[in-house]
């Protein structure tokens, strides 16, 4: 049986294309590997039991099938690459929006707005700010309520705050006991839209990262 490969050329693409076109290469090289050790199978088969036709056309078959799941793979991540961008492009109107969410924000010398979720049960509520490094710069008992929350940006003797990136938590206390802290939200400008792995990320000013679905609410910076 006298099989020919034909080779195809490409021009050289970029992204997901240099990648298809990377496999495209492999898959000929094997190609090329496999039609040697088929010829070289027929050189050494037995005359007096030969390997049937049969044989060959479900070698050929397989390597086939091998080939086309290699091809659908690649475009499926040529697919997938492409949703990640169209999500980018609808989410670029976000930059420079102020996003409602419960990561660290950037504090630049003005009083922030907060939004705690007091857990149900509780009898106190205290307001847990955090530095740039995790290290608890200020702690002050709040009212009861899941309504917006002034936060002047002081520390534990009423000393104003250096400007940087803020995180808060809300510890809840029943009887004097801890029985679990709570999400803080508050509003950071959006800097930047990325692709991430898992699809778009949005990244706040002070380099703090969030998927669209954490963001609760979206405002212009003129409504703050």
């Amino acid at each position: 049986m006298d099989v020919t490969p034909t080779t195809t050329q490409t021009a050289s693409p970029s992204g997901a294309k240099a990648q298809t076109a990377q496999q495209g290469t492999l898959i000929n090289s094997d190609f090329q590997t496999f039609l040697v050790m088929l010829t070289t199978q027929m050189q050494n088969q037995d005359p007096l039991n030969p390997i049937e036709s049969s044989d060959y056309a479900a070698q050929l078959a397989t390597f086939s099938g091998v080939e086309q799941q290699v091809k659908t793979n690649s475009l499926l991540e040529s697919l997938a690459s492409q949703m990640g961008l169209s999500g980018m492009a609808q989410m670029a109107s976000w930059v420079g929006m102020e996003a409602r969410v419960s990561a660290p924000v950037m504090f630049d010398g003005a009083p922030l707005t907060l939004y705690p979720a007091p857990a149900p049960g509780a009898d106190e509520a205290v307001l847990v700010v955090l530095n740039a490094s995790g290290q608890e710069v200020a702690r002050q008992q709040i009212a009861l309520s899941d309504g917006p929350v002034p936060w002047a940006g002081t520390d534990a003797s009423g000393a104003p705050l250096a400007p940087g990136s803020y995180a808060f938590r809300l510890e809840n206390y029943t009887a004097g006991e801890l029985v679990g802290t709570t999400a803080v939200d508050a509003y950071g400008r959006i800097d930047e839209v990325r692709n991430g792995s898992d699809g778009a990320v949005l990244v706040l000013q002070g380099g703090a990262t969030v998927a669209p679905a954490e963001i609760r609410a979206l405002r212009s910076p003129d409504a703050g």
